[in-house]
């Protein structure tokens, strides 16, 4: 019963895309990127090479993926590396990613597509990344006796996999060789429905990325002069209500000397338009670049440019996590990595991150401005406080560094991979 669900799901959402395609932007670049898609990768991948095939759902995925991919890449320099992605946001920034020899959206689920794709891609590994199951590629693998492993699994009681109408959910799981999972309640619950043997708790392969881009990041002379010598907040991946609260938090705090840089979301003209009329006395990166920063007192720095996030809450007291009053916050590990105290807004329960920050005393949730100027007037006014709290920060993300080396060492352990 639940195929034929599966079925008509995967039939009318082929009809839905396609109808949708002829409205929506994204849509249809959805059902363009499939365009003549077998015939694409024939052309491309050569039969007899040894062939990873890593698929991501969308860009978040990919962010969990690629340390493992950039690792596989230096320990089996002989493979060749294929990423796929479902969704056009992944795709679409990440398609001419060099840590990869190919980059392709995924066909559709359904069994002659996963038949025609393996065939073509004949791939020694498949890695599905954190929890995308797809029910006839997921078979076709194990027909064909692929190696096949799920990596920063995260798993809640919710999902259908634990209920009593998730049999065939439950099926596309045993068809893994091997579940890493992020903690150890996502282990229980796999325990508890007879999927425990074949699953290990590996953390998130996330930590493993930041703390490499921490390790490698640039200075940003720009932003480096900025916050010299200033308690300076940096807001990351901001949407306009969290522009609108940071522009009360400026109104609130005139005699603290307080800088903010708000490197926003969308970096479109309108966007910043918008920000530089909430923020009178501001200056774009692109200026201060090109001019330099004026003699006069700026106190806020807009980013105009992408690309420099990672590398520049650094320069933060604190950090500012956007996202919080929309869908939910965005990526809180980029800040945590470099020992900082973060705030971000009330939409951040379904990261399990966020919520051990907030436990660490690391992290705090704030729903107005007000709770927002206690924290940053506490950091100025009892350094050490703001020390204690980016203290847990760092140490919570040294803690969870190592899920690409486990993940490796079970890949080489299991001979999955010649090298």
């Amino acid at each position: 019963m639940g195929l034929f669900f599966y079925n008509l799901f995967l039939l009318a959402f082929k009809a839905g895309i396609r109808i949708a395609a002829l409205f929506h932007p994204k849509a249809r670049k959805w059902v363009k990127g499939r365009h003549q898609i077998f015939e694409r990768l024939q052309s491309a991948i050569i039969p007899g090479q040894q062939v990873v095939w890593m698929h991501c759902a969308s860009l978040g995925e990919f962010e969990q993926g690629r340390p493992l991919l950039e690792a596989l890449r230096t320990q089996y320099p002989s493979c060749k590396l294929l990423l796929t992605f479902f969704s056009p946001s992944g795709y679409e920034v990440r398609k001419n990613y060099p840590g990869a020899d190919w980059v392709f959206y995924l066909p559709m689920d359904g069994p002659r597509n996963a038949r025609r794709f393996l065939e073509i891609v004949q791939p020694s590994l498949v890695i599905f990344v954190k929890y995308e199951f797809w029910f006839y590629y997921l078979k076709k693998v194990k027909y064909r006796n692929i190696p096949l492993i799920l990596v920063s699994a995260l798993f809640w009681e919710k999902m259908s996999f634990f209920k009593w109408y998730g049999a065939m959910q439950r099926k596309m799981l045993s068809r893994f060789d091997q579940l890493f999972v992020q903690d150890a309640n996502s282990q229980q619950l796999l325990q508890n429905i007879g999927i425990g043997p074949i699953t290990t708790i590996s953390g998130d392969t996330r930590f493993d990325r930041v703390a490499a881009i921490a390790r490698q990041a640039a200075s940003v002379p720009v932003v480096e002069q900025f916050t010299a010598g200033r308690p300076a907040l940096i807001a990351g991946s901001t949407w306009p209500e969290d522009e609108i609260l940071l522009h009360q938090v400026w109104l609130q705090m005139p005699n603290t000397g307080l800088r903010i840089v708000v490197a926003p979301h969308d970096i479109s003209e309108n966007r910043i338009n918008a920000i530089e009329k909430l923020f009178p006395q501001s200056i774009r990166y692109s200026a201060a670049i090109k001019n330099g920063l004026p003699a006069s007192d700026i106190p806020v720095l807009i980013i105009d440019n992408i690309g420099l996030l990672s590398s520049i809450y650094r320069y933060g007291m604190a950090c500012y996590i956007g996202g919080g009053f929309g869908k939910g916050i965005h990526n809180t590990l980029e800040a945590a990595v470099y020992a900082k105290p973060l705030l971000f807004g009330p939409v951040f329960h379904k990261f399990k991150e966020a919520k051990d920050l907030i436990a660490a005393g690391a992290a705090f949730s704030i729903t107005e401005p007000a709770e927002a100027v206690a924290h940053l007037q506490q950091w100025i006014q009892w350094p050490d406080s703001r020390v204690k709290a980016g203290m847990a920060a760092g140490q919570y993300v040294d803690r969870s560094v190592g899920a690409t080396r486990k993940i490796l060492d079970f890949i080489q352990e299991k001979r999955l991979l010649t090298s």
